[in-house]
């Protein structure tokens, strides 16, 4: 998929898109918290449940570094928790602390500087409103489909509902989990499982440790009765895990991730990052599936769908989706909720480059028309408009951030932008912008930084009318034949409503292909006016035109008037 055809930048047609986007920034919300004064190094979670009354008993120990001299209170984000104890270990000492709705507020025993390092140890029982979810056994006609499960959701700011942290995507540190369970369940969470340990009540602790820095809401457990069937892809070891009795649905379901794997190695040039890849369904997920680092959880109902053959494509989208969060969404983080589609639009993006790997470029071609066809449907009718970079993301509300823009259009926008950059220089500026920014956070402007320093391009044009502005281009398209000329004349409408950060001229650099009884005719043309002439001399009358045919640019309507006007 190279492209030769580079658009000229016009910059006067973006001043007032950029002036608004200015604006905008302005007027935003801080997405960004104010600068932490601590940098979490490492979580060690123990936990333990009561489940009839829905209830988790934590013992959180939280090692930090100080960012600046003279540190004396630590703020942590905890949500619902009765704390009995808060001490300084490994001393033992006891700290003062006062809580309210969002968090805890420590008082340490003295200033800190940055050049040490401390571990302040919480034990504290919650009975969350999120973070945690209880969910019971199911049986039908007798048989039981699913034991009880108890599962995690950190995504976006739920994982302070179970354990205090420094709950935001920029920080990222390393997880260790003791998991007490029932004896006979499983417990599947983050990283290596290093050992199982029985107790002497009857139950079994688990316990795992992730030994690569990662942000709060990718940390997670699930718990229940399960079968493992495990494969490999070259040293990586894969885990499925599904009910018992459902061992032939793991293959189904899950049976082409080594694959996947492969294709997103070779594609990135970046190999899988951790030690496992485990992936498990359960019951009562809101959602399709969730990236939880080296441990990704899926809904029960999208993975049944796998044992009809029409239901597996969207399956393997699935999986591809949450797989692919491994290089982009865990490897490199949105650095706040304003920049989730860093990661979202680059999952659904990938889960077209599967298909064009397996099953050629038309499927892939389809994938990302569907996607665009899906943002468009949406746009303004059950969703509130908003651009790529997201001035309304709002981390208390889900559904201002995981919608059709996020996914579907960002997935059709990283499209484009392959098509605007060519091929070749758009996937060795990903390989850069993974290894640049690998365990670490993203905003826009780092994708766009590696864009330009490979392609040659400033592609500032691109940035603001597909990632920072909104809306989408609607195009009509007029047409006249002179015969005596041979000249076909194209008068290029921009109909779509300029407000907000809307343009009201879209750049967009498209090929024009004109049917004749002589054949068939490609020219490249720049659409970047509100209103535009296009006069093109040709073999004969034109039997058909269509604009971007290769659909480089999937996001646009385009309405042409019903036949060419008459010969004059």
């Amino acid at each position: 998929m190279n492209r030769f055809f580079r658009p000229l930048i016009f910059v006067f047609f973006f001043s007032l898109l950029s002036v608004q986007v200015t604006l905008a920034q302005s007027l935003r919300p801080k997405f960004e918290r104010k600068p932490s004064d601590f940098d979490v190094q490492h979580y060690i979670i123990r936990t333990r449940f009561d489940r009839q009354k829905k209830m988790v008993f934590g013992d959180t120990t939280v090692r930090l570094k100080p960012l600046k001299n003279d540190f004396n209170t630590l703020l942590l984000d905890a949500v619902g928790m009765r704390f009995q104890t808060v001490r300084l270990e490994p001393e033992g000492k006891d700290l003062n602390f006062k809580t309210n709705d969002q968090q805890i507020i420590i008082k340490l025993d003295r200033n800190y500087s940055i050049s040490e390092e401390l571990s302040v140890r919480l034990v504290y029982s919650a009975k969350p409103e999120k973070g945690v979810y209880f969910v019971d056994a199911l049986k039908k006609n007798s048989k039981l489909v699913h034991s009880a499960q108890i599962w995690t959701q950190g995504e976006s700011q739920e994982s302070r509902h179970w354990f205090p942290s420094n709950d935001f995507p920029d920080d990222k540190a390393t997880t260790e989990q003791f998991l007490t369970v029932d004896k006979g369940e499983t417990a599947i969470s983050n990283g290596e499982l290093v050992e199982t340990i029985p107790e002497q009540d009857g139950t079994v602790t688990f316990h795992y440790k992730m030994p690569v820095v990662h942000s709060t809401y990718l940390t997670s457990f699930i718990i229940g009765n399960y079968t493992k069937i495990e494969d490999q892809h070259g040293p990586i070891p894969l885990g499925f895990y599904v009910y018992p009795g459902q061992t032939q649905l793991a293959q189904k379901a899950f049976g082409k991730t080594g694959d996947m794997m492969r294709i997103f190695e070779e594609v990135t040039g970046v190999k899988y990052p951790y030690n496992k890849y485990d992936q498990t369904m359960v019951a009562g997920f809101n959602l399709g599936g969730m990236e939880n680092i080296t441990a990704t959880t899926l809904a029960d109902t999208e993975i049944f769908f796998a044992n009809f053959e029409f239901g597996r494509g969207a399956v393997y989208d699935l999986v591809s989706h949450e797989l692919a969060h491994s290089w982009f969404g865990n490897l490199v983080t949105c650095k706040n909720w304003s920049e989730l589609w860093l990661n979202e639009g680059f999952a659904t993006f990938m889960e077209a480059v599967y298909r064009e790997k397996t099953n050629g470029r038309n499927d892939y071609i389809r994938k990302v028309k569907d996607d665009a066809d899906q943002f468009m449907n949406s746009y303004g009718v059950s969703e509130t408009p908003h651009g790529l970079y997201n001035l309304l993301a709002d981390p208390n509300d889900d559904d201002s951030m995981f919608d059709t823009t996020t996914y579907q259009k960002g997935g059709a926008v990283i499209h484009t932008l392959r098509e605007t950059v060519g091929d070749e220089p758009f996937w060795r500026a990903i390989n850069i912008y993974l290894q640049r920014h690998k365990f670490n956070s993203v905003e826009t402007t780092d994708l766009q930084k590696v864009m330009e320093e490979v392609s040659g391009q400033d592609l500032d044009w691109f940035f603001n009318q597909w990632v920072r502005g909104t809306g989408y281009p609607r195009l009509k398209v007029e047409r006249s034949f002179n015969l005596q000329k041979k000249t076909l004349t194209l008068t290029i409408t921009q109909t779509q409503e300029a407000q907000g950060l809307t343009p009201a001229v879209f750049v967009l650099p498209m090929n024009l292909q004109i049917k004749t009884k002589e054949g068939i005719q490609n020219e490249a043309i720049l659409v970047n006016k509100r209103i535009q002439t296009f006069s093109l001399k040709v073999n004969s009358r034109p039997t058909e035109i269509q604009l971007d045919k290769e659909e480089k640019i999937p996001i646009k309507l385009i309405k042409y008037n019903s036949q060419v006007q008459a010969d004059r």
